[in-house]
This record gives C-alpha cells, structure tokens and sequence, in this order.
C-alpha cells in the first residue's frame, strides 16, 4: 500500500505556535520532506527542532526564481522525490512555514502528488499576518472592514491601495523600499506597521513603519489598517 502525503503548516516561526496536529503527524511521518531555497537556511526544519530526529529527510527544492519553466521542473523533481517514498509505503510530511494554502510552494507538489493518484492531506497552520497581528497587539480587522492580502514581492501594488480594505503586504523583502515610499505617496505611510522575522531569530518590530530606516529581510509583513479603528 502506497503512503501518504501530507502537507503541514508549523507557523510563522515559533515552536509553541504549531498545532498539536501538525506535531501528530510529524512524529507519525516516517518521512521528512524539507523546502530548501538552495541558500543554506532550512527555517521551516528549525521550527520543528527535535522533531525531526531519526527521520528520513527528503531536501526538496524551492528555488526563488520567476522562471516558470525551473519552478515546474523543480516540482517535477520534488514529485518523483515524494512518490518514491510513498511507493516504498512510507508516509511524508512536507513541513512548510505558516499556513500551506496560503502562498506556499507546497501546494504545487500537492497537486503534482494528487494528479498522480496518490493520498494528500492539507494540515493548516498559524499563518504569519495573524501572528504579525497579534504581535503588534492588534486586530486585523473589526466589524465590517474587510482584508486583503498581497505579495507584495510581486510587483506593483498600486491597485490594491484603491480596495476599501485593510491591508497585509506578505513576502516584501527586497520590495520594502517600494512599499514604504508608495505608502508614503498615498497617506498610508503612517496608518502602516511592520513585522520582519516574526518569532524567528532576529525578530523586529515597528509598530511605525515609517520609522524603519534599513531593509528588514525576505520574511517581513506590512499591515496597513485603513479602517476607523485604525
């Protein structure tokens, strides 16, 4: 009998905010797989820690590029990865930070895997705006304001500022200068705060974005709140 798949969410970051599920299906997975940028880093294997020991690690490649061509050839690669092991009966665990629905390249080997008839379950996880949010000792959104999420490391975001909404920019990294100046040039710049890291080591805060004079890394999330509570 083939394994299963199975993606898992462990958060945004810190140990204590994966789900006792996740942890479940971890210990019961004999197989690990591991996103890896190809950079060193393996966060989403540092937030699982002990977890991972005495476990066959699979390194699947998340390579950050835009190439569409690369990207799909990397999940081919991760795909025939998993479902050898799946083949030989054992189950695997895709760990993936915060929540896999949300901007996650899991979800690309979720599909390749399911497409080729095996068993897939998707295990959620905290996302990071809700943790950035908590962080930040907010409310995403109250009421009646609505929300609305964007990579902001895709470009321009101009169209977004126009959606009568609150605002969470996932992913700015490289795009942080951009972000703050279009803010700036709409009246946002001071409704905005900014999270980078969060629960990670090296963690910052800034509760006024504009008040952020350096870079802050690929993991940072911007929160614009537009409605009256903000």
């Amino acid at each position: 009998m083939s394994g299963k798949l199975y993606g898992v969410g462990v958060g945004p970051g810190d140990p204590e905010l994966m789900t006792r599920k996740a942890q479940r299906i971890i210990e019961e997975c004999a197989v690990l797989a591991v996103p890896d940028s190809g950079r060193g880093e393996k966060t989403a294997l540092n937030i699982v820690g002990d977890l991972a020991q005495g476990k066959e690690l699979l390194y699947c490649a998340a390579p950050m590029v835009r190439d569409h061509a690369a990207l799909d050839a990397a999940y081919e690669a991760n795909a025939d990865l998993v479902c050898a092991a799946l083949d030989a009966g054992k189950d695997v665990a895709f760990i993936t930070l915060g929540d896999p629905t949300v901007y996650s390249t899991y979800l690309y080997l979720h599909k390749k895997v399911l497409a080729r008839g095996y068993q897939g379950e998707i295990v959620p996880g905290v996302p990071s705006f809700c943790a950035v949010a908590a962080k930040l000792n907010m409310a995403l959104c109250e009421k009646s304001e609505r929300l609305l999420i964007v990579p902001a490391s895709h470009g321009d975001v101009e169209d977004c500022l126009k959606v009568d909404a609150n605002l969470v920019f996932m992913k700015a990294g490289k795009e942080i200068g951009a972000l703050k100046h279009t803010l700036d040039r709409h009246g946002l710049l001071d409704r905005a705060s900014l999270v980078a890291n969060c629960g990670m080591e090296g963690e910052l805060v800034c509760p006024r974005f504009a008040d952020l004079e350096e870079g802050s890394g690929y993991f940072s999330v911007v929160l614009v709140k537009k409605g009256e509570e903000a």
